[in-house]
């Protein structure tokens, strides 16, 4: 009888980490925000973004950049926001790619976010993102040996975090803490939306996307 009820109680919990696996792997329920490029010296690549599941995490193909979210994907107070990135390819130049936070009405004209994000030469930076128009550089593109740039192979991966405190922000590539920003001005709000950002031209997975 105990071994009976402790096999049936091992099916269940199986078929639990099954269905929570599956659902970490859809994108059902995620938003994407195209934003294309105005810029005729750095003009978008053709076709539409591509989004879908990919292991336990994502893909996503970019000829214009986007803003990937899912709506319950909220944190507030202090936390840490972490995601691992690979870069699959190359691309024909430099663009940045990584975490969003701090993020509020992102499906329309008032869209606020702050992003954290790297490149294949091995800079970093943030911006603040204030309405559609506005863009702050809150830290200009930095190199950083704790950036990993494209193998033979070609791929690089990246594991990038945001731990919010109570005062200060810290932005951490690979274990290295690269930068912090105080919570004021263009970075004092940090409760919000969370999801990441993969700019034009890009073909990246994403993995481990979570909050602590």
């Amino acid at each position: 009888m105990k071994r009976l009820l402790f096999g049936s109680l091992f099916a269940m919990l199986v078929a639990v980490v099954a269905v929570a696996t599956l659902e970490a792997q859809s994108t059902a329920g995620w938003k994407i925000r195209a934003d294309r490029s105005t810029n005729a010296s750095d003009p978008d690549a053709a076709g539409e973004i591509e989004f879908m599941a990919m292991g336990g995490g994502f893909h996503a193909i970019t000829p214009q950049a986007g803003v990937f979210w899912h709506p319950s994907s909220t944190a507030s107070g202090s936390y840490t926001l972490k995601g691992n990135f690979t870069l699959m390819e190359p691309s024909g130049h430099n663009n940045y790619y990584g975490l969003v936070f701090g993020g509020s009405n992102l499906d329309n004209a008032q869209q606020t976010y702050i992003y954290f994000l790297v490149a294949q030469d091995g800079t970093w930076l943030v911006k603040h993102r204030a309405g559609d128009a506005d863009v702050h550089e809150v830290a200009e593109k930095t190199a950083s040996d704790a950036v990993n740039t494209p193998g033979a192979n070609g791929q690089s991966v990246n594991a990038l975090e945001v731990r919010v405190g109570a005062d200060s922000t810290d932005y951490v590539i690979n274990g290295t803490v690269v930068h912090t920003t105080p919570k004021t001005g263009m970075t004092s709000v940090t409760d919000g939306t969370y999801g990441f950002r993969v700019n034009h031209r890009l073909n990246v997975s994403v993995g481990g996307l979570e909050v602590s």
